[in-house]
């Protein structure tokens, strides 16, 4: 110890209080009111000059001790003594409090950057504000120096340096604003020091980069001779000086890519200085979506860049935002529009650029051109397999881009990620282009990723989804960008079909259903027969056009032949995996297409080729698939049976990812069929019961598809059979706004069906209706989907209650003729019912008899299932016919008969129904 370090003011304060307290406590109200005597302060102002004190002790930083919630102390040992007396001024000169230059226009979204700088600057002795040309550095610094806090009486004094192409100019500069005047002596740090000597100051050095190895000279010296001088600086790195905190400034506020509610553009910095500079400079252009639209893509493309957005800005009085916008992607001729006093460098965006980029060695200027070939994020790694062998110490150069403010770096992680700015980016591939090195960086780049990803499939068989997309999810727009450049002319399609079979996963974990099946496609058709590896990729990537043409709409048909192929390449090829998974895709396809019959020929096939496998998860699977195809067919018992099977082997799962190579979560997706049956079974609160933690599992899982069949398939059929509407309201919401966010279109349209369904359902016939026909009319084929024959069948019983029976009835029959075509039995006993419903109703189409045969075949129907829920809604349908013919004993005979098998669900609305029901013929 011993050395002098430098110190803000009101830190010294605080470090002298707490001195004084010999190493008791001193609370943070009692330093707050001490130190800012009358003034209120947050507390985020005491943290910052804590941390500076901590700096400034180096490696005795632990005598300062935190209490937490309460306050700190200094521990150790100390003298406390007197200072000598303070320096004088060697020169000592009459100069004016500032020179600082009044505002030309207001600073926009820096209100709190400009008091967050003075808290800093009085807890630090020099702060350096750093970051990218054109983020707003010196219009920050000038505008806190503007505006010193009550109190403050130290000169303000502004360096411009952005002028100076010598170095060694730097000490004149400094000496000339400050009226140093040295008879027969070198201008030099020291000298500069001696005069400013005890002299209160604020010393602004703007525009430091290409001369800051000079002001850091100049700067360090300063601050370890002038005890009342602090220093603010600017520049695109850190002068890296002791004492020196660095601010980065950061980019205006952005508005996030989804569209943006009336108002609220006005919540985002970098929007209101668009509109603010466009409105200065005559631009009338409206308030409306499209342009506030285009607004925001403007500042997002800009990375809110206050230069950049200022030259945009420019462009609108003669062009509409959105063409502004579209013009972007040549952004280097079309913001040349800067202010004409403005430096040079700051006159049109290509020339901001250019400043940093010829400031760099030629090392550093070839890296940065190579990095403008990564569209997103990036690791190190990734910058190694880019630069070449022959860009030497690429970690080294990386470092310097970072701390000259032309690469971003985020540390939060376990591991690094860097990225570009987006003019950045444009500004290097434009030389990348230029200097003929834009293929082979390309082609590295390319290959990097296809061994990035090797892994990434058995990494989802092993790890959680979330940890998985973590790590894999960050790098999708280079996987894109890689591509597009495989497949273009100049490409290299073998490595472009490597890619996309290897990034199949990505696709697949953020349910990218459109853009699986467009990539695979394209991977498919360009694929080289003679490569050695070629069946290989065609079988998995045959595999993933399956999967994604499984989800989509109007293409569900298509799905078929892909695993048929695939299946014979993985018999072909010998590859179990490939087999489970092609078994998998034909069955669901099956289902699809309504061959249920197949579907479970197709679930005993996989059953029997996992029935000798080590992996329990694929026996689970055919215990999954053998309960769904029964499920649709209609034998409830034995479904139930293969559910259980497959609940009673999930601590199997527990080591084991949730989302395995079938492409969902298994767990969540048991649990939603084990719900169906259950309610079919008669036991309604035990599926409520399950479909409440199948909806967290799917929370949690975060498998935007699992989620939405967790919420289609099990969710919303069961709380709304369950009668409770609410719920049923609410999980259709859940899944419509899940598929806002998700372009998962097919799911979208069954819960706008549904939601027809419920609205109905709770008496608003004029505008459910039309809804549930639009959304059954844009399904299309899909409607042939199992999940869509409730919807159907509510229909037929919405249209009766709409006074169209007749269309009703037609509407019944032809799902009922779809249901004895295809084995499709699940839903038949309620089929029945509504019919018999229907004809019930008055007018032309009313037969009783016809109704009671109804009621008939519903009770067939649902005793041979086992479907006591099904029954129970007969049983009432027919009891209320019976009363309206005055026969209630037997209509009381009728309810009583099914109400008494029940052991459960006394809450549920068919079942109070039947109580009440009951109770009233029994009175009667």
């Amino acid at each position: 110890m011993g050395a002098p370090v430098p110190l803000g003011g009101r830190a010294f304060e605080i470090l002298a209080e707490l001195a004084q307290a010999q190493g008791e406590l001193v609370t943070k109200n009692d330093l707050t009111e001490r130190v800012w005597q009358d003034v209120f302060v947050e507390e985020s102002a005491l943290r910052v000059h804590i941390a500076a004190i901590r700096k400034a002790l180096g490696s005795g930083r632990d005598m300062l001790v935190t209490t937490v919630g309460r306050g700190y102390r200094l521990v150790g040992v100390w003298q406390i003594r007197q200072t000598d007396a303070p320096l004088q001024s060697a020169a000592p000169a009459q100069l004016s409090s500032t020179n600082i230059p009044n505002a030309s226009f207001n600073l926009i979204g820096r209100t709190a950057a400009t008091t967050h700088l003075w808290e800093l600057m009085s807890a630090y002795r020099v702060v350096s504000l750093v970051g990218p040309g054109g983020i707003g550095k010196t219009a920050l610094a000038l505008d806190a120096a503007r505006k010193p806090p009550a109190g403050f009486a130290a000169d303000r004094l502004l360096v411009e340096l952005a002028a100076l192409s010598d170095p060694r100019l730097v000490c004149s500069a400094v000496a000339s604003v400050l009226g140093i005047k040295l008879e027969g002596e070198e201008m030099s740090p020291e000298s500069i020091a001696r005069a400013i000597g005890a002299r209160k100051l604020l010393l602004v050095l703007d525009n430091c980069e290409h001369v800051v190895d000079t002001v850091a000279q100049v700067a360090e010296t300063i601050v370890s001779r002038c005890p009342e001088t602090t220093i603010m600086a600017t520049s695109r790195e850190a002068l890296r000086i002791d004492g020196e905190h660095v601010y980065r400034v950061t980019p205006l506020g952005v508005p996030p890519q989804t569209r943006l509610e009336p108002g609220a553009a006005s919540a985002y910095a970098a929007m209101e200085l668009f509109t603010t500079r466009a409105r200065a400079l005559g631009s009338s252009f409206a308030s409306d979506d499209e342009n506030i639209d285009a607004v925001a893509a403007i500042c997002r493309r800009l990375d809110g860049i206050p230069l950049a957005i200022e030259f945009a800005a420019a462009r609108a009085a003669m062009l509409s935002p959105p063409k502004i916008a579209a013009l972007l992607d040549d952004r280097f001729r079309f913001l040349t529009t800067g202010r004409r006093t403005a430096l040079p460098r700051q006159q049109t965006l290509r020339a901001t650029l250019d400043w940093s980029y010829d400031l760099l060695p030629e090392s550093e200027a070839r890296l940065l051109r190579r990095l403008g070939i990564f569209a997103g994020e990036f690791l190190l790694e990734a910058v190694i397999a880019v630069a070449g062998e022959d860009i030497g110490d690429v970690t080294g150069q990386l470092a310097n881009l970072v701390a000259k403010s032309l690469v971003l770096a985020d540390i939060r992680g376990d591991r690094p990620y860097y990225r570009l700015l987006d003019t950045t980016r444009a500004y290097a591939m434009e030389k990348l282009h230029a200097g003929g090195e834009a293929a082979d960086a390309a082609r590295r780049q390319a290959k990097y990723y296809c061994g990035f990803f090797a892994n990434a499939e058995a990494d989802s068989e092993v790890k959680p989804q979330s940890e998985w997309l973590a790590f894999y999810g960050r790098h999708i727009d280079n996987v894109r960008s890689c591509l597009d450049w495989a497949f273009s002319p100049g490409g290299d399609a073998r490595i472009g079909a490597a890619l996309t079979a290897a990034a199949v996963p990505l696709w697949v974990q953020l349910s990218l259903l459109s853009e699986c099946r467009e990539r695979t496609e394209l991977a498919l058709g360009s694929l080289d027969e003679s490569a050695a590896n070629a069946a290989r990729l065609r079988m998995q990537l045959s595999a993933a056009r399956g999967w994604a043409l499984m989800y989509g709409v109007g293409r569900a048909r298509e799905a078929g032949p892909a695993w048929a192929a695939a299946l014979q390449l993985a018999e072909q090829l010998g590859d179990r995996d490939y087999l489970l998974r092609a078994l998998w895709g034909l069955c669901i396809d099956q289902f699809n297409n309504g061959e249920f019959r197949k579907a479970l020929e197709f679930a005993h096939r996989f059953a029997e080729a996992a029935a000798d496998c080590s992996n329990s998860v694929d026996r689970m699977m055919a215990d999954r698939l053998l309960a769904t195809s029964l499920h649709f067919l209609g034998d409830q018992k034995l479904a139930h049976h293969h559910i259980q099977r497959t609940l009673s082997r999930l601590s199997d799962l527990a080591a084991k990812p949730q989302v395995i190579r079938f492409r969902f979560d298994l767990r969540a997706s048991a649990h939603y069929f084990q719900a169906r049956i259950l309610w079919l079974l008669g036991r309604p609160d035990q599926a409520l019961s399950v479909v409440e933690r199948n909806v967290e599992e799917g929370r949690v899982s975060g498998h935007a598809l699992t989620f939405c069949s967790i919420l289609g398939q099990g969710a919303c059929p069961v709380t709304f059979l369950a009668g409770d509407l609410g719920a049923a309201e609410r999980y259709c919401t859940m899944l419509i706004e899940h598929t806002e966010r998700h372009p998962i279109r097919l799911w979208n349209i069954w819960a706008r069906a549904f939601r027809g369904v419920v609205m109905v359902r709770n008496g608003d016939v004029g505008a459910g209706l039309p809804l549930l026909h639009k959304a059954l009319e844009l399904a299309g084929e899909a409607r042939f989907l199992p999940r869509f024959l409730l919807p159907l069948g509510e229909l037929a019983a919405c249209l009766g209650e709409a006074g169209e029976v007749s269309q009703g009835l037609a509407t019944a029959d032809q799902a009922l003729a779809r249901c004895e075509a295809r084995d499709e039995r699940w839903y038949a006993a309620e089929l029945w019912r509504i019919k018999g419903e229907l004809l019930l109703h008055p007018g032309e189409c009313r037969s009783v008899a016809a109704a009671e045969q109804a009621f008939d075949n519903a009770f067939l129907v649902a005793r041979e299932q086992g479907a006591l829920s099904w029954e129970l809604r007969t049983a009432i349908s027919l009891a209320r016919l019976r009363m309206s013919q005055n026969r209630a004993e037997d209509a009381r005979r009728v309810v009583a008969s099914v109400h008494d098998k029940f052991t459960e669900g006394f809450e549920t609305s068919d079942l109070k129904r039947a109580q009440a029901m009951i109770a009233e013929l029994s009175a009667s």
